[in-house]
């Protein structure tokens, strides 16, 4: 596969993913306000997003939830809106349309002329969380399409490739916010009242509070919590779950070309998936949360590069030997 049509596949797969999570955050944000007057706590929750999702503050700060909707939606100068990630999205999947089914290319296309149909103004008097839900919808059908049309090779690993390295930095970045904000207590302790729907807000971002009171009942404590989203291997939006599909695609796409199992790209990955197999909460404590989440996301930052330059911005000589 030419090292262009990967990245091409890589960053589709990564833009659609982080579009999807930006269309989660902001549906249960939005959802939250519901429940809360207007307060500085609710500037704050706004402020921590747009923190973990990377985004520019607005010059004066959050006026309201239109602003920060309108800045995480639809604002096109604003590279990590979910309007610009599905046109990066649909603009790396044009460069590569012969590579992927027509089931794909005509899905994201839907996706991206919906987005361009529609203005906040349309949407904020009347359903806002039906058109996240759409946006999400199209994503998971997206991905759904993808693993049922395309051949399961090199071109669609490089495609779980991103998704999973995007969604391992999105949930730490989320998680290392939270916790600057609300800290873990040495000893598992029921929720306050006044933190209940932070933190049932933080399982809900990451689609996670069904899965977690199938493993933990309902009674909802911060260290299982965090547990869960660090640790589990079962769920598709725990981190250690994440970078296990990372491993396991770089070693597919290792065994259909030259490059060793024991590459670089392949260690690097396969030092943090051990870490998070055996690693526990009261290491996490120990470590300093802020730490420990920051070295996961430099972690993750050193297999993209690696990964990058493995396949993608190798030297000409390496290739030709």
């Amino acid at each position: 596969m030419l090292s262009r049509v990967a990245d091409n596949l890589y960053w589709m797969s990564r833009y659609l993913e982080r579009a999807e999570h930006t269309a989660r955050l902001v549906d249960v944000h939005l959802n939250l306000s519901l429940d809360q007057s207007r307060t500085s706590a609710a500037d704050r929750r706004w402020e921590r997003l747009l923190e973990g999702l990377h985004a520019p503050l607005p010059d004066g700060g959050i006026r309201d939830d239109y602003t920060a909707t309108q800045l995480l939606t639809f604002d096109s100068d604003n590279d990590t809106s979910i309007v610009s990630c599905i046109a990066n999205a649909r603009e790396n999947a044009r460069q590569v349309r012969e590579k992927i089914s027509s089931e794909m290319w005509m899905q994201l296309n839907r996706l991206y002329l919906d987005m361009h149909r529609t203005h906040l103004d349309h949407i904020w008097d009347d359903q806002p969380h039906e058109f996240f839900r759409a946006v999400k919808d199209g994503a998971h059908l997206f991905q759904g399409i993808t693993d049922s049309t395309m051949a399961h090779d090199e071109g669609w690993d490089f495609i779980q490739l991103g998704r999973f390295i995007e969604r391992t930095g999105g949930v730490a970045s989320l998680l290392d916010r939270h916790l600057s904000a609300f800290p873990l207590a040495a000893a598992d302790q029921p929720l306050a009242m006044d933190d209940y729907f932070e933190w049932l807000g933080l399982l809900k971002c990451c689609t996670a509070f069904e899965a977690y009171c199938k493993v933990y009942n309902a009674d909802l404590r911060p260290n299982r919590m965090v547990e869960f989203l660090l640790y589990n291997d079962e769920f598709p939006h725990a981190v250690r779950f994440c970078i296990e599909q990372v491993q396991i695609a770089l070693q597919s796409i290792a065994d259909g070309t030259a490059v060793s199992k024991n590459s670089r790209v392949n260690r690097l990955a396969g030092r943090l998936r051990s870490s998070l197999n055996f690693d526990q909460v009261d290491e996490l404590r120990a470590r300093g949360t802020h730490a420990y989440l920051d070295d996961v996301s430099r972690q993750c930052a050193q297999i993209h590069a690696a990964i990058y330059e493995t396949y993608v911005t190798y030297p000409v000589e390496s290739a030709l030997v």
